[in-house]
C-alpha cells in the first residue's frame, strides 16, 4: 500500500511511503527539504519494520523546531500503523 502524508513544521511538503504486507516498508520519498539526506533517510529505512523506524526516528530535532523530517516519517508511520 502506499500513502501520502504532509509533514508539518518542517522544510519537506510530502512524504510518499509503501508499506508492503509484512509491516516493511518499500520506497519512501520525499517532496522538498534537504534531498541528499532525505533519499539517505529512504535507503536507511526500506526493508525495516514500521514498528522499529518510529522508534528509531521518534524525537529527533531539526535546529530546535521541535521536530525534523525524520520525526514527520515516524508521525506519518505512526498513522500508518493504526490504519493497517
Amino acid at each position: 500500500m502506499t500513502f501520502k502524508y504532509t509533514p508539518r513544521g518542517v522544510c519537506s511538503r510530502e512524504i510518499t511511503i509503501e508499506v508492503n504486507d509484512d509491516r516493511t516498508l518499500g520506497e519512501v520519498s520525499f517532496v522538498g527539504g534537504c534531498n541528499g539526506n532525505l533519499k539517505g533517510i529512504g535507503a536507511l529505512v526500506k526493508g525495516r519494520n514500521i514498528d522499529e523506524v518510529i522508534e528509531s526516528l521518534r524525537g529527533i530535532d531539526c535546529n530546535f523546531k521541535g521536530t525534523s523530517c525524520p520525526d514527520q516519517l515516524a508521525t506519518a508511520l505512526e498513522q500508518i500503523s493504526e490504519r493497517i
